[in-house]
């Protein structure tokens, strides 16, 4: 009796091994699959949840790749989106190709192209930092394809005099020579997550490919091309950014025709990685309502 008993609770622990071996983890559920998009000029690695729901794309900021977006693609992908992440042309996995195309290209055409193979009709469009000076170029560009448009934690790259003087006013001399750490990423941060700023600083430097150009903008964004933005517009300012404040946020912010301010408290200039929870929660009630 006791030897059956024995054998009996055998088997049955290896059947729940075996089903818990069978069954996929939730990162590993979460974990958008990557592939290479043949595209003019670029060899464009992109990520994409799949799925029937509304597309969400997102830019990364000039520091980093498509790698910082994993909270993102985790939440919004859990809301029921199709999220799609790329790395911009000479950084991450993503490899320029003079035989195919024009160099440097822009952000906004390479967009457009993966738009395009990925049959993308009309989709939200996310960009923190340098990802947001590309989605205000593209959303001017191609308006069309937008339902809504959020902005985090960026100057815009509008070329207006007004922009100049206001960033001439508060810019902390020489801080642009300092490592990107510090630059970006807010004190508080830093000192509460020493693991999440190792990670940070380990993405970016490995980001920018040695030697790539930046691309530059399909236009110059100006406030008069903002103007012409009709699409709904979430701008979300972080409130310990060094290099967009809120202050200098609002300067732009307000030529947007159709727009929502929201802030992100104790966060610098890397949003969504400091604070990812609550600025998830913001877009995300935000894509709700449009």
């Amino acid at each position: 009796m006791y030897e059956r008993i024995r054998r009996t609770t055998f088997v049955m622990a290896i059947l729940a091994l075996a089903a818990l071996a069978a069954a996929p983890s939730r990162a590993t559920e979460n974990v958008a699959p990557g592939n290479y998009a043949e595209l003019p000029g670029v060899k464009l690695w992109f990520t994409d949840s799949g799925g029937a729901g509304t597309p969400i794309v997102l830019l990364h900021a000039n520091t980093g790749t498509s790698a910082v977006w994993q909270s993102q693609i985790e939440a919004f992908a859990l809301a029921g989106y199709r999220v799609i992440a790329f790395d911009r042309r000479g950084w991450g996995k993503s490899l320029a190709n003079a035989a195919t195309g024009p160099q440097p290209g822009s952000i906004a055409g390479d967009l457009d192209a993966l738009a395009d193979h990925l049959k993308l009709e009309k989709f939200h469009l996310l960009g923190v930092a340098g990802g947001g000076f590309a989605a205000l170029d593209y959303a001017a560009w191609r308006p069309a394809r937008i339902q809504s448009l959020v902005i985090g934690a960026s100057t815009g790259q509008i070329s207006d005099k007004e922009v100049d003087d206001f960033i001439n006013r508060i810019e902390i001399p020489e801080i642009r020579k300092q490592p990107a750490l510090y630059r970006e990423v807010g004190p508080s941060y830093r000192g509460a997550h020493p693991e999440g700023t190792k990670l940070w600083s380990e993405i970016d430097e490995h980001s920018q490919q040695k030697g790539s150009p930046n691309q530059p903008l399909h236009t110059p964004n100006t406030f008069a091309k903002i103007e012409t933005i009709t699409a709904p517009t979430l701008i979300i300012a972080a409130d310990a950014d060094l290099l967009a404040p809120p202050a200098l946020m609002r300067v732009w912010a307000v030529h947007m025709k159709n727009y929502e301010w929201a802030s992100v408290p104790d966060a610098g200039h890397a949003i969504t990685w400091e604070q990812p929870d609550v600025f998830n929660e913001k877009v995300l009630a935000f894509l709700k309502r449009h």
